[in-house]
């Protein structure tokens, strides 16, 4: 190809799209065939369904039934299940919220149960140490002041002094055969235990809330009694806490 030929492609004009012209620009932007093939597809398939669901009709039986027919219906153009009603009776419901109370009864004592082993297991040694000690030493004179061994008074290491709990003496250190422990062994077990006490925190909340909601369930059974007089409301209802009602005092036979 000559070079003449290669400058003339170059230089032919890019034709853009034509747009819509100023007379019929409130019409708004003209549309393209790409536009138009896609709504046409649209509308051929829609007819379609049409044509066949017409069909279909015209090919029913008369006396065809299904329970969907009555079990559904059109509102505002969609098509929705009926909602099915169940009627109980007084005793029926009673049954019920009495089971719901039991079953959240039960969760709760099993939350309770693992809250007593877990700090069984853990005896809150951790809180017990971040507390300051203020254990008072009595001494004669100054100078015995100044010379004052607490760890040696105790008779224990020193690097136990800051303990609160488990704090042997050096006669029972000196009997206790102790793992050999390296870092890496120590800050496995430090993680394992904080990964223990933050199942403790959640177990601890928990059962709190299963708490709260038991409490609600027999406050809501309790005002459904129809036979005592109604109960005067002393403090209303919260997330963290149930309402508390005042019933008149009735002396039973």
């Amino acid at each position: 190809m000559s070079s003449w030929k290669k400058a003339a492609k170059s230089a032919q004009k890019t034709h853009r799209e034509r747009h819509q012209p100023e007379s019929r620009k409130h019409l708004g932007l003209l549309q393209k065939k790409k536009d138009y093939t896609a709504r046409a597809k649209d509308y051929h398939d829609k007819q379609k369904t049409l044509q066949l669901l017409r069909r279909r009709a015209l090919n029913r039986n008369p006396d065809e039934f299904y329970y969907h027919m009555i079990n559904s219906k059109v509102d505002k153009g969609v098509h929705r299940e009926k909602r099915k009603e169940v009627d109980y009776t007084p005793e029926q419901i009673q049954i019920m919220e009495t089971q719901d109370i039991r079953y959240v009864a039960h969760k709760r004592n099993i939350e309770a149960k693992k809250i007593n082993r877990l700090q069984s297991e853990l005896h809150m040694i951790d809180a017990a140490n971040e507390t300051k000690n203020k254990h008072i030493f009595f001494v004669d004179d100054t100078n015995e002041m100044r010379n004052f061994d607490v760890a040696k008074k105790l008779d224990t290491h020193p690097a136990l002094l800051s303990r609160r709990t488990n704090r042997p003496k050096l006669s029972r250190l000196k009997d206790m055969k102790l793992p050999e422990l390296d870092e890496r062994s120590l800050d496995q077990l430090e993680r394992k235990k904080q990964v223990a006490y933050r199942e403790l925190r959640k177990r601890l909340d928990r059962e709190r809330e299963l708490t709260i909601v038991q409490q609600k369930l027999e406050v809501q059974r309790a005002l459904k009694d129809r036979k005592i007089t109604k109960p005067k409301l002393v403090s209303i209802g919260t997330k963290d806490a149930a309402p508390i009602y005042k019933w008149k005092y009735e002396r039973k036979r």
